[in-house]
């Protein structure tokens, strides 16, 4: 039975930074998907991030190119999304996944296994 656990959501100021963290319980592929999607309240869910291993590639959505960068530690089995240069426009319930498969996808559908969401708000 696999678990993922999202923390480190909250409030933050326009231009600032934050890194959310998915802890992984239970027995999980070496070889799994991470992603992180993010919804907003009235608005469907939506891709951020993805990352798979063997070998390794990223795949982001192009509203946090450059600002956000998603990375694992696997024998910690943890995966983080740190969020820079944060805009309002980021305000989010931000949710972790994972995928029994190493290619990446973009697609909710294809995704295991998720977590509860944790909470992003950007604001003055």
């Amino acid at each position: 039975q696999v678990q993922l656990v999202e923390s480190g959501g909250g409030l933050v100021q326009p231009g600032g930074s934050l890194r959310l963290s998915c802890a992984a319980s239970g027995r999980i592929r070496n070889n799994y998907t991470l992603g992180w999607f993010r919804q907003a309240p009235g608005k469907e869910r939506e891709f951020v991030a993805c990352l798979s291993w063997r070998p390794e590639s990223t795949l982001y959505a192009d509203s946090v190119k450059g600002r956000f960068t998603i990375s694992r530690d696997s024998a910690k089995n943890m995966g983080y999304l740190q969020m820079n240069s944060l805009k309002p426009e980021d305000t989010a319930v931000y949710t972790c996944a994972a995928r029994n498969n190493w290619q990446p996808s973009t697609r909710q559908d294809r995704y295991n296994y998720w977590g509860q969401g944790t909470q992003v708000t950007v604001s003055e």
